[in-house]
């Protein structure tokens, strides 16, 4: 494609073109949407990831977020997920650099505060767990980390919403602190949602004490010391996934 800007019927047109029936019949019944299922009503092309990824490399950093906007507000899953593709791209290109002059760094960290108040605004678009997870650490988590500023405000706000995309985000995007060896964010935000009734949220808070175990496993046995009796099931065998047989059955015993 050309360097001027791209349209969002362009992209969808794109996508439309590579659509699968077979697939299709499989991500509907993957990402449960049938009625009264967690994806309920979500529609898909039948496209996988990497032909996704295929459009965003080819148009990335040439759409306007007026075209994001409308392909977020798509019916068409793949759509909806070339978009937030597109912002993870815009918050690449937005990381600091240290050949940055100090005006650069400054324009940079406004355009990464623009970036994240658009995700912000349309978060509840990525209303199934795999547009949470392939957006929200690449996007809000490093737009926290970056600003310094240790305030996890909009990670609790996110967490006590009524919508469990919106708390997926919360607790999804902390991942991007634990790869920097900054566990209390996830902590904290496991702590909010412990109580909660959805496998969904189980699975997400395990798998961010599985990846603190896997830089600090004190940190985790601390964790699960205080709150192993608490932690859904669920959440507990992801957390302990990669322990020895016997630690895990202790755990689970226990």
């Amino acid at each position: 494609m050309s360097e001027k800007k791209v349209l969002a019927k362009e992209i969808k047109s794109l996508l439309m073109d590579m659509r699968d029936d077979n697939q299709r019949d499989h991500l509907m019944r993957f990402f449960k949407t049938g009625k009264g299922q967690y994806g309920e009503g979500d529609r898909f092309l039948g496209l996988k990831v990497p032909q996704t990824r295929s459009i965003v490399k080819e148009v990335k950093l040439l759409v306007d977020f007026e075209e994001i906007e409308k392909m977020l507000y798509s019916r068409w899953h793949e759509v909806r997920l070339c978009a937030l593709l597109l912002l993870v791209e815009e918050m690449k290109i937005n990381l600091p650099k240290n050949k940055d002059t100090e005006a650069a760094l400054k324009v940079k960290a406004e355009r990464r505060e623009d970036i994240a108040r658009f995700y912000l605004k349309h978060a509840r678009r990525a209303n199934n767990w795999d547009l949470v997870d392939l957006s929200c650490e690449y996007v809000l988590g490093v737009y926290l980390r970056l600003s310094g500023k240790e305030d996890y405000s909009i990670l609790y706000s996110l967490a006590k919403s009524p919508d469990l995309w919106e708390q997926r985000i919360a607790i999804v995007s902390t991942l991007e602190f634990i790869r920097n060896g900054i566990f209390e964010p996830a902590i904290q935000i496991s702590e909010l949602l412990i109580n909660h009734p959805h496998d969904l949220i189980h699975k997400a808070i395990g798998w961010m004490l599985r990846e603190i175990g896997k830089r600090d496993k004190e940190v985790l046995l601390e964790y699960l010391e205080k709150n192993s009796g608490r932690l859904p099931r669920t959440s507990l065998r992801y957390a302990i996934e990669r322990f020895p047989e016997t630690e895990r059955q202790h755990w689970l015993k226990k």
